[in-house]
């Protein structure tokens, strides 16, 4: 059984709001942040640290996977303890892990560290929106998601910008890019403790250890498997059949588990409800869209057209700009009439588009054509990002807010995870193919080229010849990853099609005050 020690305020001034959520939009500030600083520099890291293209995407996929094993668990637990402590946590896992991996000498210990922060990042992406929906209900909730849509677009702009000029600084170096945001880590933490007051809730029932533990088993078993075939071993073979078998056997067992334990890590009740199964879907395709396509321009950048960090940091603001305007203006747009499957509709269909024009790209492309094609994107996924998480939000009990939202939030993790691991594999097979074909009549080609079928990041020892034929591969190859994300991202497109609409309510928990409500009469 579930108590509450304090409710949620039924109304609190759009001031207090604000206060309360002030370390908060500090708190994804400081990932966005560190994630996207990250995905600007690696091509320069990778190569200083002999690192390679199969390397590259580990980078990011360690990350990915680690949250998204972690944040179911972090949300069954928002259900049922203190979410201030809980967010307090996430921040302090994430700002050790980004100091640790600062101090990396090798691209393996960087991938561990980058596990580490991980952790955090599965708490924070979790455990914010969360927070939101326990103080502000769905209906003035998408002004506030507007919010940070803004927050999270500023984070995306200045990211590359300062990821920029921290690995094109001689003073510096690329470390910083890790280092620079635990100051804001800090300031974070003082903020929650001084302004943010939540409800408490305790539960008398045992957690659910073994399902914490079987349903990141099998989902890292499974990204694992993704990653590593192809590459270190055939799709077909009895490595890729004992992974498969594995990961199946592990999530088998936690759907077991999880129907027979008295308050599971994901409440089967919450799969039966159409539009969070819809959301489910549709938050995978989203993110196997979304992070499998956007992680790869900093590549495109800056190996194929030769811009340097700073300046690949600046071509991707048509992106960024059309995600801040249109997360702002939807935001406010929901709070005003109410609705948001328009949104999401028109959203998803944005992304599909966007994707499949820049699945038209190559090493020649206008600069000003890759602009609009990046902006379109950007505006489908402002629209549709956030608004998948309140449609979802908006029918759940107060009781399943925390799984509820990690579960959407999970899955976009899943798909995000998947998808930067697929298309990073997918990518090094298609560049080193084109490699091949077009070194093929030149002599000394095999060394243009690693073993295992992937690149080498760091072009600067490459022949004038080799290294044309090279960047030309990068910028050719770039285009395939686009057109199988726009092709996943149109699942998402047909999902929120079938989602049926409802009005968002104008309260926070409904069960909980109504219950406040009765006991005030009754006194």
């Amino acid at each position: 059984m579930t108590t509450t020690d304090a409710l949620a305020p039924a109304t609190m001034t759009h001031r207090q709001v604000l206060e309360a959520m002030s370390g908060l939009l500090l708190a994804m500030f400081v990932a966005m942040l560190s994630g996207t600083i990250v995905a600007n520099a690696l091509p320069r890291i990778i190569g200083d640290l002999g690192g390679n293209q199969d390397q590259y995407t580990w980078v990011v996929t360690a990350t990915l996977l680690a949250a998204t094993a972690t944040t179911p668990i972090w949300g069954k637990l928002a259900d049922r303890m203190n979410k201030k402590l809980l967010v307090q946590l996430s921040i302090t896992v994430f700002v050790i892990g980004s100091v640790l991996a600062g101090f990396s000498q090798t691209t393996e210990a960087l991938i561990g560290f980058r596990v580490l922060q991980g952790l955090g990042l599965g708490g924070l992406q979790a455990l914010v929106q969360i927070v939101m929906a326990s103080v502000v209900s769905p209906r003035e909730r998408g002004r506030y998601m507007g919010y940070f849509g803004a927050v999270m677009a500023v984070a995306t702009v200045g990211g590359p910008l300062l990821g920029g000029f921290l690995v094109d600084s001689e003073l510096l170096g690329w470390r910083w890019c890790f280092w620079v945001g635990v100051p804001f880590g800090v300031a974070a933490l003082v903020l929650l403790q001084r302004t943010l007051k939540l409800p408490v809730l305790t539960s008398d029932t045992k957690i659910d250890l073994l399902g914490a533990l079987l349903i990141p088993g099998g989902i890292s078993v499974l990204l694992i498997w993704v990653t590593l075939a192809g590459k270190n071993f055939d799709w077909v073979s009895w490595a890729s059949a004992a992974f498969v078998a594995g990961g199946v056997l592990l999530i088998a067992l936690a759907v077991v588990v999880e129907r027979r334990v008295a308050d599971p890590v994901v409440p089967p009740r919450l799969i039966k409800q159409r539009t969070m199964v819809l959301a489910i879907i549709a938050s995978v395709a989203i993110g196997i869209a979304m992070f499998g396509s956007s992680v790869f321009f900093s590549q495109y950048f800056q190996i194929s057209r030769g811009y340097s960090p700073t300046a690949a940091g600046l071509l991707t603001l048509p992106m960024i700009v059309g995600l801040l305007l249109a997360s702002t203006i939807t935001g406010q747009l929901v709070t005003r009439f109410g609705r948001w499957k328009r949104f999401l509709v028109a959203g998803t269909a944005l992304i599909v588009v966007g994707l499949g024009l820049l699945g038209t790209i190559d090493h020649s492309t206008s600069l000003v054509l890759i602009g609009v094609y990046m902006a379109i994107l950007g505006v489908g996924v402002g629209s549709s990002m956030q608004n998948l998480v309140l449609a979802a939000q908006n029918g759940l009990d107060y009781r399943d807010l925390g799984a509820g939202t990690s579960t959407v939030t999970f899955f976009r993790s899943l798909g995000g995870a998947a998808g930067v691991s697929v298309l990073g594999a997918i990518l090094a097979t298609h560049v080193t193919d084109l490699i091949n074909d077009g070194l093929a009549s030149i002599p000394g080609a095999g060394a243009a080229t690693q073993s295992g079928g992937s690149t080498s990041l760091d072009l600067s020892g490459l022949p004038e010849p080799v290294r044309v034929i090279v960047e030309h591969a990068y910028g050719d190859a770039t285009a395939l990853v686009f057109l199988i994300a726009g092709a996943i991202a149109l699942v998402a497109f047909v999902a929120v099609l079938f989602m049926r609409e409802t009005s968002l309510r104008t309260t926070v928990g409904d069960a909980e005050l109504a219950e406040l409500e009765g006991a005030t009469a009754r006194a």
